[in-house]
């Protein structure tokens, strides 16, 4: 690197697999204005909290809650952690276990090494949980059943009404990881959130298709009452507890949060989801016409069985690329991702 480069972010223009993109011109300037505010002392940072609480009133519309309860996190990891650990701390048992499809994030791995519970992992037919075979993983020491909202690596949808119905039969909490998804999903016909089914904590990410600017996760829950068991009393700062994983928080997420959804929600985010699927099925459907063996879109994301060497060229040719755990290469459709761009990727795929 060059001297001085670091000092220019990288551009968007040739990025294909990131689940993150640009925020929004109203978000970046909200953040700016909020970079040196901590939601995590509210008492003293009043009025990033207040902007916090429209957060979580604008997200609870997004996923069906009249009366959410949450905060905005640092990303779905922070959540996903908080939603075992509310699970494990509620639970009567000492060998806590959680149920979750082999499709969920990595995050949980994290959380079950971060909280001493264990994870069980069920197979998926084609990508997607399969809830008896969840069923059969399941004991009178499960906590949480896990069901995924737009999948990060094939962009997939749960059964979340069965995998709900699944976790209230145990007596376990069920959580739906719609951290990518959840910006999407309510342009669409899948049954995903509070509204469809008997869930209890939800992840989802502003900073993703949201289009806030990072760090900007969310976790809600039906009830307040689910972050009974995360409180903890924080004796020098002005307000005496709190509930959040970290101390100090992101002011400059939380405020474009809120600004992003103010200005994008709901027109703006259903005609995003239109241009991306049309752009993801358009990409799909030339790389199946190149002869390559594609899966979706589900949702915005294509994954195709493009070789390593010809991914690795790609990559050398400046384009941002990834591989699922089984190998195909993924494309994220995300808002940056316009159709010149794909036109581009896919002519640099003719030359191999």
């Amino acid at each position: 690197m060059q001297e001085g480069q670091w000092a220019h972010p990288q551009d968007f223009d040739r990025v294909l697999t990131s689940m993150c993109t640009e925020p929004h011109p109203a978000a970046r300037e909200a953040a700016e204005r909020f970079l040196a505010t901590n939601p995590g002392d509210p008492g003293t940072y009043q009025t990033v909290a207040r902007l916090e609480e429209r957060a979580v009133s604008l997200l609870g519309g997004v996923v069906g809650l009249t009366n959410p309860a949450g905060y905005v996190t640092s990303g779905g990891t922070e959540a996903n952690i908080q939603a075992i650990r509310i699970a494990r701390n509620r639970a009567d048992t000492d060998d806590p276990n959680v149920v979750a499809p082999k499709s969920a994030h990595f995050s949980f791995r994290k959380a079950a090494e971060l909280l001493g519970v264990e994870l069980r992992t069920a197979p998926v037919v084609d990508h997607r949980a399969s809830v008896d075979a969840m069923a059969e993983l399941v004991d009178d020491d499960t906590v949480a059943l896990v069901g995924v909202a737009g999948s990060t690596e094939y962009g997939v949808v749960d059964p979340i009404p069965e995998i709900a119905a699944l976790a209230s039969d145990v007596d376990a909490l069920c959580h739906v990881d719609a951290a990518w998804g959840g910006f999407y999903l309510p342009f669409t016909d899948f049954s995903w959130h509070f509204g469809h089914a008997d869930i209890d904590t939800l992840t989802i990410d502003p900073h993703k298709v949201g289009q806030a600017a990072v760090p900007a996760g969310g976790l809600l829950a039906r009830d307040e009452s689910l972050f009974d068991s995360l409180t903890i009393n924080t004796p020098y700062l002005e307000t005496t507890s709190q509930i959040t994983l970290t101390g100090t928080r992101s002011g400059a997420g939380v405020a474009s949060t809120v600004a992003a959804m103010e200005a994008l929600w709901p027109t703006g985010y259903r005609e995003q989801y239109h241009v991306s699927m049309e752009n993801a099925e358009w990409l799909a459907d030339a790389l199946r016409t190149r002869g390559h063996d594609v899966f979706g879109p589900v949702l915005p994301l294509v994954t195709a069985d493009l070789s390593v060497p010809m991914t690795d060229e790609l990559r050398e040719r400046g384009w941002r690329v990834s591989k699922t755990g089984n190998g195909e290469m993924r494309i994220v459709c995300m808002p940056h991702v316009t159709r010149s761009m794909l036109r581009s990727f896919v002519a640099d795929l003719d030359w191999y």
